[in-house]
């Protein structure tokens, strides 16, 4: 429109304003026509610059926190960091390479975390701060993880084979002897021989200390013989955290669930469910290139299926803070719902009639079926917290198993 001068100028815009009459070649209508042009020269579509790229981007990645529920990306370890192996093994029995899950029996809740010892070698006295655990999250299950090392040549008695082994909770940091002093989590009996994990519930504390911080005054194990009877020197050792391997350091594991579900189902057969076009995966977040108008006319006759969708942590600069996986394959869903809709188009009932109804013209301004996801997966997430403590998390609907027309 910027070439058109005078009164055709004024003309187009009467029309476009719906105006019968003509206005007058006034100054003032020189004004508004001036001011009117300089509108649409703004209005004109322009490409992004720089800057609002970028922030395009970082709005996208705060979206993409949210799905994670999270406000902003934990720093990355401050130093080369080894997640416990404990974690990564229970990551590896829940999911795939890919994080989907393929057993969704395994975990209790949708969060397992996991937080080292902060006494550094105080024997057989343990701290753990849980201050990374959110308000909302119910805590299902705690358990305090411990070493248990080989027995020396020289120690316990040789008439023993097993001994007593309790774990308490510190009410009174200085007094642990005195009654009110410590409550009882959890006794069993150990092997004096062998050496490996043990494992001892301590809910109850954990629960404690989530509602009142100030109320973890940490844990006491003790060592007793058969008739509950101290044994000095101690034939039993638990690894502590300062003087033994990393992978060998005591454990708090903690099962919780933050109440976040969705539609997700068990991934039977992941992901070979569907056909699926050679298509080349599309990066998370990355610049959107117009297609020509032939390709954008032929995908829309292909029929409703799955393409890959790739999203690629280190290429999102998350690749510091999450473990496993690097990244994963979300999938999405493209192509026409044509009539009539085929059992292969897995159409729900609801859109056959709605098929039916577009294409016999029974009802104006009711479109064809969409290609949508008809079955969604969870995936997990194995990464460092803020704390540095590992976290494995589960997140329903972040997989499109299948397609079909809805």
């Amino acid at each position: 429109m910027a070439h058109l001068k005078g009164k055709e100028a004024v003309r187009v815009i009467n029309a476009a304003l719906g105006r019968q009459e003509e206005w007058s070649w006034s100054r003032d209508s020189r004004a508004m026509l001036g001011t009117i042009l300089l509108l649409l020269a703004l209005a004109k579509p322009a490409s992004p610059s720089p800057a609002s790229a970028a922030s395009r981007r970082a709005e996208a990645l705060k979206k993409l926190l949210e799905v994670f529920g999270m406000e902003d990306p934990p720093p990355p370890p401050t130093h080369s960091k080894q997640p416990p192996q404990y974690m990564v093994d229970l990551f590896n029995t829940v999911a795939n390479a890919d994080g989907v899950t393929k057993n969704p029996d395994i975990l209790e809740g949708n969060t397992v975390r996991s937080f080292l010892d902060k006494t550094h070698g105080e024997k057989m006295r343990f701290l753990f701060v849980l201050s990374s655990v959110g308000k909302n999250e119910k805590i299902l299950t705690a358990e305090l993880h411990l070493f248990r090392l080989w027995p020396r040549a020289t120690e316990g008695p040789k008439r023993h084979h097993l001994c007593q082994v309790s774990v308490y909770q510190v009410l009174e940091q200085s007094e642990t002897d005195a009654p009110g002093g410590k409550k009882l989590l959890a006794a069993r009996l150990v092997p004096l021989q062998g050496s490996g994990w043990e494992v001892f519930a301590i809910t109850q504390a954990v629960r404690d200390w989530t509602e009142d911080e100030s109320s973890n005054q940490g844990l006491l194990v003790t060592v007793q013989g058969l008739g509950g009877s101290p044994l000095e020197p101690s034939p039993l050792q638990f690894a502590s955290g300062k003087d033994h391997h990393e992978s060998k350091k005591p454990m708090l594991v903690l099962f919780t669930d933050d109440g976040r579900r969705g539609a997700s189902q068990p991934a039977v057969g992941f992901p070979d469910l569907q056909p699926q076009t050679p298509a080349l995966p599309a990066k998370m977040l990355a610049p959107r290139v117009a297609g020509s108008r032939r390709t954008r006319s032929l995908d829309r006759l292909q029929p409703c299926q799955r393409h890959p969708l790739s999203v690629d942590f280190e290429e999102i600069g998350w690749s510091g803070w999450i473990i496993s996986p690097r990244g994963y394959n979300a999938y999405h869903c493209k192509g026409s719902c044509p009539f009539p809709l085929g059992e292969n188009m897995r159409p729900t009932n609801h859109a056959t009639v709605q098929s039916i109804i577009n294409a016999l013209k029974l009802s104006e301004g009711v479109s064809s079926p969409c290609c949508v996801p008809d079955k969604l997966y969870s995936i997990n997430l194995l990464y460092f917290d803020d704390d540095e403590n590992v976290v494995l998390k589960q997140y329903d609907d972040m997989v499109a198993g299948s397609c079909g027309c809805h």
